[in-house]
């Protein structure tokens, strides 16, 4: 794509994406241009049409790849290209809605009693307690551990948005043994092999990995799944969904509000109308209570 990319790229850059979001919309957009061995300046409505009938039909593609592909377009023509009237009218996809994995109290327990290193055990604690994304985990620095006000600062997280979460007093005893212990160098809380830089997501994910198979968790989670269970956890012990909404950092109580059908509290508290049937009958005796002759 040459010129045309780094033009795209900027953009991206004058918009404030992250640079992960700037690498998956020039990968989509390159496959695209492959796809046609042709410059996108030099292809319209139609070829983008076939392409993503292409993902659908021939690669199978699911919904949220099918509409990552399908955002990446619409911005190369929409602002680079300034062109929109080629992606207009082509529809996003419906994305099935699923409720999200969560670990019981138990099972949390377990997968951090796997871990034996005190910085791997400290990453997922960390996570875990304070609500974060495993991203924002990674990228906390030393400064952003606020002992004194109990709490973590999370420094431009997803949205570009600071913000701050809890920190508990047990995870404020293992980040200090962790701490005392390991003296990492450099600013970051959890360096990479390189202390210039933060342990990398392949890395922490691997760490997951190896602990809930030592674990023997048979559900299929990842990293995010303790994020899950933290707003689970919280809103089953009676916190309000607004502080729960606020600790995620979640712009809209929608987002929130899901965690609400999987929580047991609330499902616990209704009563199946069979079990109501065998309490009572039609006529106001017990179910089981045999009839009078």
């Amino acid at each position: 794509m040459g010129k045309l990319k780094e033009k795209m790229r900027e953009d991206m850059l004058m918009r404030g994406f992250a640079q992960s979001t700037i690498n998956n919309y020039l990968g989509c957009c390159r496959i695209f241009a492959k796809h046609f061995m042709r410059s996108p300046a030099d292809m319209g409505e139609k070829e983008v049409r076939e392409f993503l009938l292409y993902l659908t039909q021939e690669k199978n593609a699911v919904p949220s790849l099918f509409k990552a592909y399908l955002i990446s377009l619409k911005f190369l023509y929409t602002h680079t290209l300034n062109r929109p009237e080629v992606v207009k009218n082509i529809p996003y996809p419906k994305i099935p809605k699923t409720l999200p994995v969560v670990l019981s109290r138990t099972e949390v327990i377990r997968i951090i009693n796997a871990l034996d290193n005190l910085k791997h055990k400290s990453i997922l604690v960390t996570t875990y307690s304070a609500g974060l994304r495993i991203s924002e985990t990674l990228k906390l620095k030393k400064s952003d551990i606020d002992s004194e006000r109990m709490r973590i600062r999370v420094d431009q997280g997803k949205g570009k948005k600071d913000r701050y979460t809890m920190l508990s007093l047990l995870n404020l005893a293992l980040l200090r043994e962790y701490y005392k212990t390991e003296q990492p160098p450099g600013d970051w809380l959890f360096p990479g092999q390189k202390p210039e830089k933060p342990l990398g997501y392949a890395a922490a994910r691997m760490i997951f990995v190896k602990a809930i198979k030592k674990a023997g968790i048979r559900k299929k989670v990842t990293l995010h799944c303790l994020r899950h269970s933290f707003a689970t956890h919280l809103l089953e012990n009676g916190t309000d969904i607004r502080f729960v909404q606020a600790l995620l950092g979640h712009a809209s109580i929608k987002s929130t509000v899901r965690y609400l059908h999987v929580s047991n509290k609330y499902i616990e508290k209704i009563e199946s109308p069979w079990d109501a049937l065998h309490k009572v009958d039609l006529e106001g005796e017990p179910y089981d209570t045999p009839k009078k002759k």
